[in-house]
């Protein structure tokens, strides 16, 4: 089985500030029995890194500046369905909070630091394709 994972997840320094969390020890376990197929969907839709804060309201991703830049989220997602005709997945492990991969909760739009339940742009492509979504916290 092959599983999409976050790629800041595995330890890559893709985040919007150009870091990555420490690897937790249930992505390390993962990734000795699975095939892992790491992904950053805003730098398949062509953001660099590192980038400006981008946060999701409704079906908007806007940038903590202002710039709109949800056709690069959404074709960062597309980008990762392209996967799904290469791999057969049925897991992916995404990072939560986040506007392209949160599971739960994303971060309200208002670069406040709210916290609301919603989902990102690649976890709702990816459950809708019948893909089974969860958080790094839920693994």
């Amino acid at each position: 089985m092959s599983v999409i994972v976050s790629a800041c997840l595995l330890g890559l320094s893709c985040r919007y500030d150009g870091t990555a969390p420490e690897i937790s020890v249930g992505i390390r376990k993962l990734a000795e029995t699975e095939h892992i197929i790491p992904v950053c969907p805003e730098q398949l839709g062509g953001l660099p890194t590192p980038r400006p804060r981008a946060e999701r309201k409704g079906e908007k991703i806007l940038t903590e500046y202002g710039e709109d830049v949800n056709s690069n989220f959404f074709r960062g997602a597309e980008e990762v369905l392209k996967l799904l005709e290469l791999f057969p997945v049925d897991l992916a492990v995404l990072k939560e909070r986040s506007p392209s991969c949160g599971k739960n909760f994303i971060y309200d739009g208002s670069f406040s630091g709210k916290i609301v339940e919603g989902q990102g742009v690649l976890s709702e492509l990816l459950s809708a394709r019948g893909i089974n979504v969860i958080s790094e916290s839920e693994l």
